[in-house]
């Protein structure tokens, strides 16, 4: 119980400090719609968010509807997303996943936890930013490699399973910060403590 309370008054300062430096923060994944929304996040697994908007900048000028991604020849789809890395999975993936839209969600994204999660290549992180994005419901952290590596650093949680992860960060987040909480670190993350070897003294929150 003791160490759950300094966990909690850790994360509560770490928020308060990168609000300060990140006032704004929020993702910079490019979308127009719900379902672009959730192809850039399918997209982005493994792979930096510059390379995922360069990619469908391109990608959502060729497929501007859900038909056009559900009549989309597999080969060519993933020639459009090489770049992104683990583009046979991903094609595999995102094109299932537009069919089960038009066969079983009308041919929308699903609004809730459950619907998602039955999505082909969506588990927790994903659907908790297609939430959050979309439809401003909030229902867990959305753990990614950022936020794994901040909150294993900095003491928040022993894990590294991303599931037990978000239950640790659930704990110890004040609710109204768990959306904005993963935009925060990763802007920390790629601003000031990036994953490769730095002196982290210099970075901000060396104090907390």
């Amino acid at each position: 119980m003791k160490q759950l309370a300094e966990r909690k008054k850790r994360a509560v300062k770490m928020i308060k400090e990168l609000k300060k430096l990140f006032p704004d923060a929020k993702t910079v994944l490019k979308f127009s719609n719900n379902l672009e929304l959730l192809i850039v996040v399918m997209l982005s697994a493994q792979c930096t968010d510059r390379m995922v908007n360069k990619v469908t900048e391109k990608l959502f000028k060729k497929y501007k509807k859900l038909d056009e991604y559900v009549k989309a020849d597999p080969k060519e789809f993933e020639r459009d997303i090489h770049s992104c890395g683990f583009y046979k999975n991903k094609t595999k993936n995102i094109l299932t996943t537009v069919k089960m839209l038009k066969e079983e969600f009308g041919g929308k994204v699903p609004h809730t936890m459950q619907g998602l999660l039955r999505l082909r290549g969506v588990a927790r992180k994903t659907a908790n930013v297609v939430l959050g994005n979309a439809y401003g419901i909030v229902e867990g952290i959305a753990v990614d490699t950022h936020v794994i590596r901040l909150s294993k650093l900095y003491g928040l949680t022993d894990n590294t399973n991303p599931d037990r992860i978000e239950k640790d960060l659930m704990r110890i987040v004040p609710k109204k910060d768990w959306f904005l909480f993963t935009n925060l670190l990763i802007e920390y993350g790629r601003k000031y403590c990036p994953a490769r070897k730095h002196d982290h003294k210099n970075c901000p929150l060396s104090s907390i």
